[in-house]
């Protein structure tokens, strides 16, 4: 009998141990785990500005966060930007913090760091018990420059006449590359294309930007150069300019319950959202809201405008045609006799024989082609450098998005599509995204006054710079 209570006492206490035994070596294995803590760092490319803020993405989803550094060294000088412990639920469970972003604030010259290279250094360390209970490392070495002073601009242009509803041209050069640079005027911004091979010199940071003024822009209207470097640092710089105030047209249109019968049916797909019974009712939501939607989508084409100066010399206007509206003429919609509507013509409206041949106004790319709403068919061309022409109310399209036309070439018809009240052409010209007038591009004085003749005279600095 006593031997078969130790032969039991003996096989209980081995099976204890073995079971401790087992339990050990699976949390040894388990805190013993070689998973290192990830990093990974948004909000800062290669280059550090003056006042830098990035965030620090850490993660470790085994053992969890224990801590982590972040320091900035530059040959022999190291600083600690950022320094943090992370809690444990205890010895035995780990770090309770898996996941964390933090975000880092960098003032190197502050710091006493001065302009150049430097290395971006991130540690961090979780709570497994490898190397001595001091956990799995990882350390992240990011090469980076620090890169304080904004650029400088020179511009190049002296003088620059602009009407208001009126385009301009400023050239200007950048001390360094500037990925983001153009013209801020008011709340518009125009962006600068590089301008060497326009210019004809090999030397780079020189861009042109056409800039416009919108209609209800004037002489208080604030206009300067903005350029921002790669690190993000931004400089601005004011020039001289002057400001035509403008007077536009007051025009009445007398809706007729003909004229709202006619153009109903072209409009039925678009109608069917809006809570509108009356022909009336729903003459207002295709001149009030559609009209928004459908110059939005014209305006949304000037951010996509090609580093190529197609146009030369002044637009062409369509042949034999009586202007029928004038650009930014203000209008007055009567409807049995009571003024029901308000809006601004931004175009210029040409009528000529019925199914005109309609010529493109500059060398140009295709840029858009098809059925916008109130403008009815619609051909948009690109011609380099922000500069677009529009070509609306269309009866009929010859060309292809995507296709290169010369200045003369027939592109389309003239018609009645859209909400027109008959046939003819709505020609209008944009800069990015602001229309202007047509009637300085079509005049070959102003071409050569404010585009030609300044493009002239920055290259004939430039030859006697480089002469000297």
């Amino acid at each position: 009998m006593k031997t078969k209570w130790k032969l039991f006492k003996s096989r209980f206490f081995i099976g204890v141990a073995a079971v401790v035994l087992l339990a050990a070596g699976w949390l040894l294995f388990i805190k013993m785990e070689g998973e290192k803590p990830g990093i990974r760092i948004e909000g800062m490319d290669t280059a550090i500005q003056a006042s830098q803020d990035l965030s620090v993405i850490l993660s470790d989803d085994k053992s969890g966060l224990r801590n982590v550094r972040v320091l900035l060294k530059q040959d022999d000088k190291e600083v600690v930007i950022l320094e943090e412990e992370f809690p444990a639920i205890n010895a035995v469970m780990g770090g309770e913090i898996f996941d964390k972003t933090l975000d880092v604030h960098i003032e190197p010259k502050k710091a006493g760091f001065s302009e150049g290279e430097a290395v971006l250094q991130i540690e961090a360390a979780d709570y497994s018990w490898r190397n001595w209970w001091k956990g799995n490392l990882t350390r992240m070495e990011k090469p980076v420059r620090i890169d304080t002073r904004p650029p400088v601009i020179e511009v190049l242009t002296k003088q620059h006449n602009i009407n208001q509803g009126g385009a301009g041209l400023v050239i200007y050069r950048v001390s360094e590359p500037c990925p983001k640079n153009g013209v801020q005027v008011g709340e518009n911004f125009f962006p600068g294309y590089p301008a060497p091979s326009v210019l004809d010199t090999g030397e780079e940071n020189l861009y042109m930007s056409l800039m416009a003024l919108d209609y209800t822009q004037g002489r208080s209207t604030q206009i300067y150069v903005e350029a921002t470097d790669s690190a993000g640092n931004t400089s601005k710089t004011g020039f001289y300019h002057y400001i035509r105030p403008k007077q536009f047209l007051q025009d009445t249109i007398r809706v007729s319950d003909g004229f709202l019968n006619q153009i109903m049916p072209e409009f039925e797909d678009e109608l069917q959202e809006y809570d509108a019974a009356t022909p009336l009712e729903k003459f207002l939501v295709i001149n009030q809201k559609l009209r928004v939607l459908n110059t939005g989508l014209l305006k949304s084409m000037g951010s996509r405008s090609e580093n190529t100066l197609y146009w030369k010399d002044a637009f062409l206007r369509l042949p034999n045609a009586a202007r029928r509206a004038s650009f930014a003429d203000h209008r007055e919609y009567l409807y049995n006799d009571q003024v029901v509507d308000h809006q601004v013509h931004m175009g210029i409206d040409l009528a000529s024989t019925s199914r005109a041949p309609v010529p493109a106004a500059n060398n140009g790319r295709v840029a858009f082609t098809g059925q916008v709403g109130i403008y009815g068919g619609t051909i948009v061309l690109d011609h380099g450098f922000g500069l677009f022409s529009t070509y609306s109310h269309l009866s009929g399209i010859n060309v292809t998005d995507g296709q290169i036309v010369s200045k003369g070439d027939i592109i389309g018809q003239t018609g009645s599509s859209g909400l027109a009240g008959g046939d003819h052409l709505h020609y209008g010209m944009m800069i990015h995204n602001t229309f202007v007038n047509p009637v300085e591009w079509w005049d070959p004085a102003w071409i050569e006054n404010n585009i030609t003749a300044k493009i002239e005279a920055v290259k004939s600095d430039h030859l006697s710079v480089t002469r000297r």
